[in-house]
């Protein structure tokens, strides 16, 4: 069952990606640069999270970020940022929680560096512009999210 679930997510992560820049199963990779472009092309406020395998406060708020990207991913936009980790790993990483949404990989954990943020996980509240508005360092509980959440749909 595990092997299903991982050969999965490789597929979509896969199928994702710009066909030949990536390798099947392997999360595309992203720098600040990119990230900046990223933010610019939204077309509906995000919710960015910095996350990586082996962190334990990760893995205790990915269940709560996968619900509210269930809840508001109509609305919101729902990205992720696998840093200082392997490819393998992060893959594992989604597929045990189910996060269906985009996630890029920064082994070098470059775009934190550059935009912010102590630590991990990192969450960055955007809005509509694409202008990151609010950075929480550490882990994010519900009320954090929902606020945040609040605050980007709110302008």
């Amino acid at each position: 069952m595990w092997k299903r679930l991982v050969v999965v997510v490789a597929i979509v992560a896969g199928a994702c990606s710009t066909p030949g820049t990536v390798a099947p199963g392997a999360l595309p990779p992203l720098d600040p640069a990119g990230f900046e472009q990223l933010l610019a092309q939204l077309d509906r406020p995000a919710v960015v999270n910095v996350w990586a395998s082996w962190c334990v406060p990760c893995r205790s708020e990915a269940p709560l970020l996968r619900e509210a990207h269930s809840r508001f991913g109509d609305e919101v936009a729902f990205i992720g940022i696998d840093v200082q980790d392997d490819q393998d790993s992060a893959v594992a990483f989604i597929a045990e929680f189910g996060l269906e949404f985009d996630n890029y990989f920064d082994r070098n954990r470059s775009i934190p560096a550059a935009v912010g943020g102590i630590g991990v996980p990192v969450t960055y509240f955007v809005d509509r512009s694409g202008t990151i508005i609010d950075i929480h360092s550490g882990i994010i509980d519900e009320a954090g999210l929902a606020i945040g959440i609040d605050e980007i749909l709110s302008r």
